[in-house]
């Protein structure tokens, strides 16, 4: 479960596609107040995240929504985000609204909204969270927590290196990274959909569906 998880967790997030915004969104500041407001984000995004960890689960039994329903929907929602990655296109699951980004504009503080949520713990992070714990046990939700933490470790370092890493990739080469994990994002996003499928329907694609790690 932990390779795959990690490499969904990272696909999800993307760090790669977030840095060109955290460049954007703190324009002007000084490195001092750069390397804050990462740190911030990152934090903030953290607690979150750790938050749907744990109770993700409890939200979904007390609204009475079953893993299978949640795999089906989940998945429906993260092949969405697959297809703007695989096209390099912003929509309110991959990036910030218009008016969203009107309102960041006037802030001083951009760390909260709209880095920490919803760039870093978006729709599509916290999703996949809840899919990859649903069901768990303690220890399984606990490795999906370090595992996500260690994507957000890499998302603070491309913050950090933000500058070097676009003289380095350029635009191309991040668009290129972002289509590349469009395409894996879109093979896991399926296979959730199978696999909640198989569950609710296991005679009409119980001979479809691969064994997958979302299990």
């Amino acid at each position: 479960m932990a390779p795959a998880a990690f490499v969904l967790l990272l696909v999800v997030i993307d760090p790669f596609g977030l840095t060109p915004m955290f460049s954007a969104l703190t324009a002007g500041k000084g490195p001092d107040e750069r390397r804050r407001t990462a740190v911030k984000a990152v934090a903030i995004a953290a607690a979150v995240l750790a938050l749907f960890v744990f109770t993700g689960s409890l939200l979904f039994d007390y609204l009475g929504i079953g893993l299978p329903a949640f795999r089906i929907a989940g998945g429906a929602l993260l092949f969405l985000i697959a297809v703007d990655m695989l096209f390099v296109r912003h929509s309110g699951l991959t990036s910030t609204t218009l008016r969203e980004r009107s309102e960041a504009a006037r802030r001083d503080d951009v760390a909260v909204f709209p880095l920490a949520i919803p760039l870093i713990a978006g729709p599509g992070a916290l999703t996949t969270v809840m899919l990859l714990t649903r069901g768990q046990s303690l220890g399984e939700m606990l490795l999906v927590l370090i595992l996500a933490m260690g994507v957000l470790g890499i998302t603070l370092g491309m913050f950090l290196a933000a500058a070097w890493v676009e003289r380095l990739l350029g635009e191309t080469g991040i668009n290129v990274i972002t289509r590349l994990l469009g395409i894996l994002l879109a093979a896991l996003a399926v296979q959730f959909v199978l696999d909640g499928l198989r569950e609710s329907l296991p005679g009409l694609v119980g001979g479809f569906a691969a064994d997958s790690p979302s299990r």
